[in-house]
């Protein structure tokens, strides 16, 4: 199969995908699309949003359509790194009498790591996530540990209970692709919700994509070219965010700092995964407009004129992107 047949491929089997999330999932097309874009592009994902909108499911649904390991990590106060990322034990050799140590790999051996409310743990349990995320590595007593390709983290964050949580640095947001924001269903979804979770009905999504697979659409959405244009508008957009180098009077206003290098990585990452996922055999700007919010909104610090007069991180990132 060429490269073209499989951005044909792709496209196909993001439809058959989209199809059987649907079959669990009531709405939130703009969201899937996002975490798929994210997938392809090797990126991870920050999910803001209340209790109860089934993000845990979303993402158990997305690991079944994918013959993906799924793992669920609940962050709380007392969550130790090892927890996370394993520890060692010492073991008993019946046959020679020897003491010996042998690792036990944490939950974050899995392709798909559900961190949820992971700004309820202390900073050094939230950084063991670290070199898992950048390295797709563990480093445990001097030895490296691998992690199983395809890897892909996905974190929630509670956006109203605020005692107890702590913030995430911003090295460790820097690392998220995504920041996606969850949404309360619409009337007539949120009955379509009530209607198909309240019966003894079950809907089992069937697996549409192989680890194999996965793992070749990831290196052809690296292969895709990218226009010059669409590279300058993307850099262009970011330089933009930043008060000492910037035009706009509305980020020299009401921002602190803007977005670094890679954020124009992931704008362009971005941008090739959602063009081949729709069948297109390079990005255009209009892609980057696509991706430009979810990528930028936790990368950027507004300041307090901006709290003080309601200006959202996403109003900002509208207007630069008007004004290019």
């Amino acid at each position: 199969m060429n490269d073209t047949q499989a951005v044909e491929a792709l496209a196909k089997d993001i439809v058959a995908i989209r199809k059987e999330i649907s079959k669990v999932i009531v709405g939130q097309n703009d969201i899937v699309e996002q975490l798929l874009i994210s997938l392809f592009a090797q990126g991870h994902c920050l999910l803001v949003g209340v209790p109860g909108l089934a993000k845990t499911l979303l993402i158990r649904t997305l690991a079944q359509t994918m013959q993906l390991k799924f793992n669920r990590i609940q962050f709380t106060p007392d969550l130790m790194p090892s927890d996370i990322t394993g520890t060692e034990v010492i073991e008993d050799n019946v046959s020679t009498g020897q003491k010996n140590f042998r690792f036990v790999k944490g939950a974050v051996f899995s392709n798909i790591v559900l961190a949820d409310e992971i700004n309820r743990t202390p900073p050094k349990t939230q950084a063991a996530l670290l070199e898992a995320m950048q390295e797709h590595s563990v480093t445990a007593n001097g030895v490296t540990y691998r992690l199983e390709e395809p890897f892909f983290v996905l974190a929630t964050q509670n956006p109203i209970e605020q005692e107890g949580t702590y913030p995430l640095p911003e090295a460790q947001l820097d690392r998220f692709m995504f920041n996606l924001w969850l949404d309360y269903p619409s009337l007539e979804e949120e009955i379509a919700i009530v209607q198909a979770t309240t019966t003894e009905k079950k809907v089992t999504p069937t697996q549409i994509l192989s680890i194999e697979s996965i793992l070749k659409y990831q290196e052809l959405v690296r292969k895709i070219p990218v226009a010059q244009n669409v590279v300058e508008f993307a850099v262009h957009l970011v330089r933009s965010t930043r008060p000492s180098t910037t035009k706009s009077s509305i980020v020299k206003e009401y921002l602190s700092y803007g977005a670094g290098p890679r954020a124009s990585q992931y704008l362009i990452l971005g941008a090739k995964s959602r063009a081949a996922m729709n069948g297109r055999f390079t990005p255009s700007v209009e892609d980057i407009k696509a991706v430009a919010e979810p990528v930028l909104r936790h990368r950027i610090v507004t300041n307090f004129s901006a709290e003080a007069e309601n200006i959202t991180a996403s109003h900002i990132i509208a207007t630069l992107i008007k004004e290019l």
